[in-house]
């Protein structure tokens, strides 16, 4: 009731666009696809075995992008205003969201293997210093549940909130809600599914505010508005942010992850893969692609060949929205005033 008024409100007086006519998420009470999937794909094909382990050059890459970064910051802030903003979009932007998706490769421990946690978590350090915003150990802590949980409707965080669903409703405001997605995707845990902060995240914050410090003094504030300015428009409206949307949004009725084969997975650690991805999270990015060709019958569903068509039919469609997910449990807005014992029964 609360959000249909709500909603009837602000369609009334703010027309700002077509209004977005998927109204609630799609609810489903199955476990997630990917766990059955595995285990029957492995029965298949017991070679995809072969695949699973760390790749060999992510800890040399991350290292060598993290430098380019900072010596670029420093010559690059010598242009005038107009090419800085310009480039904090296009190269800093691309490189910082490179780097925010080696921290989720990193995550699964695919850069040293299970058997050095330290140093999968000390490379995350590495890879979260030009974004300027600590957030390698925070998003492992809440990533790890997406893949356990997808969909369930408290654990998997990388569901829009009900605020995002009633408030981003139409054109206009699914725009705003595109260039925002980095501050969305970083506080809405928070609220949630808030969980203890861990040691590790305090030290993660640290080491970020130390590196910010250095390179406000040895390099300039302009320099690290730069890198910061990066991670924010980079995670934005940007072709790259593309994925957020293309991985889980339901642009098809009943299809609940989708992959993308196109060229920006060689500038992304092959994320676009994500159908393979949940399917074998411990697979290295540079393995991905070995999967499909092993089981490609798997592998014919629908899918993207661009995250900028992923972007603009999100923002124009009126038919997809935030509330165009897949969630596992109790719909809120079914559940009973007063606990009858029934709900046991039915499970």
């Amino acid at each position: 009731w609360y959000q249909r008024r709500v909603r009837g409100y602000i369609t009334n007086n703010l027309r700002m666009g077509q209004v977005v006519t998927t109204t609630d998420f799609q609810y489903k009470y199955d476990d997630e696809p990917h766990a059955s999937r595995r285990k029957e794909m492995l029965a298949k094909y017991p070679e995809i075995k072969s695949l699973f382990g760390p790749d060999p050059y992510m800890k040399w890459l991350v290292p060598l992008i993290v430098t380019f970064q900072l010596v670029s910051a420093y010559y690059i802030v010598q242009l005038p205003g107009w090419a800085i903003f310009f480039l904090a979009w296009a190269l800093a932007g691309t490189l910082n969201h490179n780097l925010s998706l080696a921290m989720h490769e990193i995550s699964h421990n695919l850069a040293f293997g299970h058997s050095s946690p330290r140093m999968n978590r000390f490379i995350g350090f590495v890879a979260n210093i030009p974004l300027c915003v600590p957030s390698s150990i925070t998003f492992k802590k809440y990533h790890l549940d997406h893949h356990r949980y997808q969909g369930d409707n408290k654990l998997d965080v990388d569901i829009p909130s009900q605020f995002e669903g009633i408030f981003f409703y139409n054109t206009f405001t699914k725009l705003i809600w595109v260039i925002l997605q980095p501050l969305f995707y970083s506080i809405r845990p928070l609220f949630v599914h808030p969980k203890p902060v861990e040691t590790l995240e305090i030290f993660n914050t640290i080491w970020t505010i130390s590196w910010n410090w250095a390179i406000y003094n040895f390099i300039g504030g302009w320099a690290l508005a730069y890198l910061g300015g990066g991670t924010l428009l980079g995670l934005g409206l940007h072709p790259m942010a593309g994925h957020f949307i293309s991985e889980h949004y339901t642009f098809v009725k009943g299809q609940e992850t989708y992959s993308y084969y196109g060229p920006l997975n060689y500038l992304a650690w092959n994320v676009g893969y994500h159908n393979e991805h949940h399917d074998f999270p411990y697979v290295s990015w540079s393995r991905l692609p070995r999967v499909r060709e092993i089981a490609p019958e798997y592998y014919q569903m629908p899918s993207y060949s661009s995250w900028s068509w992923v972007l603009y039919k999100y923002i124009t469609d009126p038919e997809i929205g935030p509330y165009s997910r897949v969630k596992r449990g109790m719909n809120p807005a079914n559940v009973p005033a007063v606990s009858t014992g029934d709900e046991k029964k039915a499970e």
